[in-house]
């Protein structure tokens, strides 16, 4: 790891004016970073702890609950607000990582947090993502994790946060010092500059997360198949809320993980459900929207089946 400057922001203003500059980036948890530091796949010449900002509660406030930027991933699984209004959130979270490293995450870190592409993580191997226009190994390679939706042929890698694609079904708004931005806006597509990943601006701080908080939904589930059963990322994922009236889909938030560079919507795949009765026919329906225009790969085409067959685990 190479040498750089370290200061503890006790303001956000503080934090925000020392992140201004090209080469600077903030650290809390440092489940990520450091490991990318230590990997010499990123370099940053001044990293600013934040852990000191007022910035970690969980809160309901009219209409929504709110969640700081700092809030550890464990506290914020087992808050009462989470638990009773968003299950889906706190199933998404306490699927993630391990307990100890959600004991450290924060949650505005983990939507930062980079992909666990084998490519991107190992700095002797071409990657558009971590050097722009060194290539995507992953296209002839080992692509097994990789993209089947929203790719490029710049970049199949997948995002891989859990709590990121909860959020996408739940309509979240990532908060920063300056906006508020919705979920589905906050994440770019590969094209054919992977490595810009989100619409952050260089210094720009998330401050909280806010969630609407809406009347329950009779499924609210996140469902997470991965290759063993604990600190592991997705292979696919599907984060459901489901709302009926007379066994009619009266309303369907769906959104996917570990099948795109980005969490996955398919406004095609609620569209099927909606007013129709949740049955084999309709859960079908949505499946094949799902993964219409798919572009699977050597070693990933398997994707294609299992995020039809965990759709229809969660909706039945």
């Amino acid at each position: 790891m190479d040498d750089f400057l370290y200061t503890r922001a006790d303001r956000p203003e503080t934090a925000v004016r020392l992140a201004a500059q090209p080469g600077v980036r903030f650290i809390a948890g440092g489940t990520d970073v450091l490991n990318l530091m230590k990997d010499g796949v990123e370099r940053h010449e001044h990293l600013i702890d934040i852990n000191a900002l007022p910035l970690s509660g969980v809160r309901e406030a009219a209409g929504r609950i709110e969640l700081g930027a700092l809030c550890r991933m464990s506290d914020a699984a087992v808050h009462p607000a989470v638990r009773g209004r968003l299950p889906v959130l706190s199933q998404a979270l306490l699927a993630s990582a391990s307990p100890q490293v959600r004991n450290m995450a924060s949650l505005g870190g983990n939507l930062l947090q980079r992909t666990r592409c084998w490519y991107f993580r190992d700095a002797s191997m071409p990657c558009n993502k971590r050097q722009p226009g060194s290539g995507c190994a992953a296209l002839r390679g080992q692509n097994r994790w990789h993209a089947i939706l929203g790719g490029s042929d710049h970049c199949i890698a997948v995002h891989p946060s859990d709590l990121a694609v909860a959020l996408t079904a739940l309509d979240a708004t990532v908060v920063t010092h300056r906006r508020r931005i919705p979920i589905a806006d906050f994440y770019l597509p590969p094209g054919d500059t992977p490595h810009l990943e989100t619409v952050l601006r260089q210094g720009e701080l998330i401050t909280g997360i806010e969630v609407p908080a809406t009347l329950p939904a009779e499924i609210s589930r996140y469902l997470k198949l991965r290759d063993r059963a604990t600190f592991e990322f997705a292979v696919v994922s599907v984060a459901a809320l489901v709302r009926l009236r007379g066994g009619v889909v009266r309303e369907a938030r769906l959104a996917f993980g570990g099948v795109a560079p980005r969490p996955w919507q398919s406004p095609e795949a609620e569209q099927a459900l909606i007013g129709r009765r949740l049955d084999d026919a309709s859960i079908r329906a949505a499946g094949e929207a799902v993964v219409r225009g798919a572009v699977p790969r050597e070693h990933n085409a398997f994707k294609v089946s299992l995020i039809q067959r965990a759709l229809q685990e969660v909706l039945r």
